[in-house]
């Protein structure tokens, strides 16, 4: 690791050359998908990578970088990543521990729930677009027999 500025590199980025102090979760997860293979490749992460991290910057926000692990390990794409996986990846990208059938699993029902949960929103968004498209039709019916009534009795 580089930890002298260069001209091109600003006082405010870090040592690893990334800028400093994301703002947010999301903003951090990006930063470590730059500077990371297993990040921006969505490889199934080693336990303990916190800890990796940690190391590698010390200066970075525990909080955030636990959401943003939390949002990274939730995401659809890691989650088929380790519904396959046999090996779990350093941060480094070398391979570390093997991949259990446990967490396997884990990631097969999540997927799984998610998919029904899916599945169940589009089905009630079809069925209220049914309700909404049988109101409107009843609402037209009673609106042409109001205008035939008012037709029939009208003066003229």
């Amino acid at each position: 690791m580089n930890t002298s500025l260069t001209p091109q590199q600003p006082a405010e980025e870090t040592t690893a050359g990334a800028p400093a102090a994301p703002s947010s979760a999301r903003a951090l997860l990006k930063q470590l998908q730059q500077q990371y293979a297993p990040f921006r490749d969505s490889l199934p992460l080693s336990i303990g990578i916190d800890k990796q991290l940690i190391a590698a910057q010390p200066e970075i926000n525990r909080k955030l970088m636990r959401a943003a692990l939390g949002i990274h390990t939730s995401s659809q794409r890691y989650l088929r990543a380790m519904e396959k996986a046999t090996v779990r990846y350093n941060l480094d990208g070398s391979a570390g521990a093997e991949a259990t059938d446990e967490h396997r699993k884990h990631a097969k029902e999540t997927l799984a729930e998610r998919h029904k949960k899916e599945m169940e929103r589009r089905k009630a968004e079809r069925a209220a677009e049914r309700e909404a498209a049988a109101a409107e039709e009843a609402d037209r019916r009673r609106a042409e027999k109001l205008q035939a009534l008012t037709a029939k009795f009208s003066k003229k």
